[in-house]
């Protein structure tokens, strides 16, 4: 074989020189490791793990004995980024600590409702548990950032609304709409109807950032963001730009729609997301008192013990659900003794003892 020499490459180049030279420092590397160490000391008392397990601490980094980093928490964890200081000031080579808190105002705890592939009826997951999270006396905003068909506005009954623009002190904001006491915003209130979202790269990055950083959500006690289907760049722009602090997957028990959210909880892993739980979609059929397996049976069962990740309910097949979302309406609200309504009721009920609910949503409920 000739020996050919690019000229894009310099007669004196070295695969070794480059290796050598783009070699991390391993005093850097040695402080991270201790930073890190030290943030694992600190522990958030509701989900009972420390922040880095929990994805809170992001884009670590070391430069001249200065820790530098980002601290992804909702508005009620704003004492976290005190106890950090003092982990981190136990390190005798730290001169400085710089915490960037990154937080939605006024949003206790927001939680990404996820799907590792589409059909699995993750949106029509996110919205009734959204109602029935606000029959059990939480405030709840629902973020309908699924780009790629966004269908909450309909299923609430809000194609015709228009969305307006507030002045705030942080400065203009989106005011979101309101549905059956819902704080609802969605990419679909902002583009024409029935066309499609054609966004890519740096500009659905951008619009994405926008819907995080520029709603007024006020007070709520769940925010929950309804990603697209899947583990592409919107779903991973969304959660590494939003104090996201776990995310729930929604799949069908058959074997495909398994082998996808296989897929999903890797990605959100290697985030640094943890996964709140895993809801099964479409899991039977109830006919005269009798469970029917339509779609097939144990695959929630399999992923959930496969994966350790919690079960946290099986939603029937019910073609009332279909009729709600086309005609605007919610069926936990319109039927809650539903068999479909009481196995929401049930998740919500987890999610509360889970996180905490502000006691201003307790007294409003009642």
């Amino acid at each position: 074989m000739p020996n050919y020499q690019s000229p894009l490459i310099p007669a004196n180049y070295s695969r070794d020189s480059e290796t050598s030279s783009n070699a991390p420092d391993p005093i850097v590397e040695t402080h991270k490791h201790e930073a890190i160490a030290c943030l694992k000391q600190v522990v958030e008392p509701v989900l009972k793990n420390n922040i880095v397990s929990l994805g809170m601490v992001r884009n670590l980094n070391v430069v001249d004995h200065y820790v530098y980093f980002r601290l992804y928490i909702g508005t009620h964890q704003q004492y976290l980024q005190e106890l950090a200081r003092r982990a981190l000031s136990s390190l005798i080579w730290c001169k400085k600590t710089y915490i960037q808190v990154c937080t939605i105002p006024g949003v206790r705890t927001t939680l990404a409702v996820s799907s590792g592939k589409g059909g699995v009826g993750k949106s029509t997951t996110a919205v009734n548990l959204a109602a029935s999270l606000k029959m059990a006396g939480a405030r709840v905003g629902l973020l309908d950032a699924d780009v790629y068909g966004p269908n909450i506005p309909r299923m609430l009954g809000l194609t015709d609304s228009d969305v307006q623009v507030v002045e705030t002190e942080q400065g203009q904001k989106f005011l979101p709409l309101e549905a059956y006491g819902i704080k609802v915003m969605s990419v679909a209130l902002l583009a024409e109807p029935e066309h499609p979202l054609a966004w890519r790269g740096p500009v659905l990055h951008k619009i994405v950032t926008q819907f995080i950083n520029e709603v007024e959500w006020g007070d709520l006690d769940y925010l929950l963001i309804d990603l697209p289907p899947g583990t592409g760049d919107a779903q991973i722009t969304i959660v590494q730009e939003s104090p996201i602090c776990g995310a729930i997957l929604v799949t069908t028990p058959q074997q495909v729609a398994i082998s996808d959210v296989r897929r999903s909880i890797h990605m959100f892993r290697n985030v640094g997301v943890p996964i709140i739980g895993l809801i099964e979609n479409m899991s039977y059929l109830l006919h005269r008192g009798e469970r029917i397996a339509v779609f097939g049976e144990g695959g929630g069962e399999q992923i959930a013990t496969e994966l350790q990740v919690p079960l946290m309910g099986q939603i029937p097949l019910d073609s009332q659900i279909c009729q709600s979302g086309d005609t605007g309406q919610l069926l936990p609200i319109a039927q809650p003794d539903a068999n479909l309504s009481q196995a929401f009721r049930q998740i919500a009920t987890g999610l509360n003892n889970t996180f905490v609910v502000s006691q201003s949503a307790k007294v409003s409920s009642e």
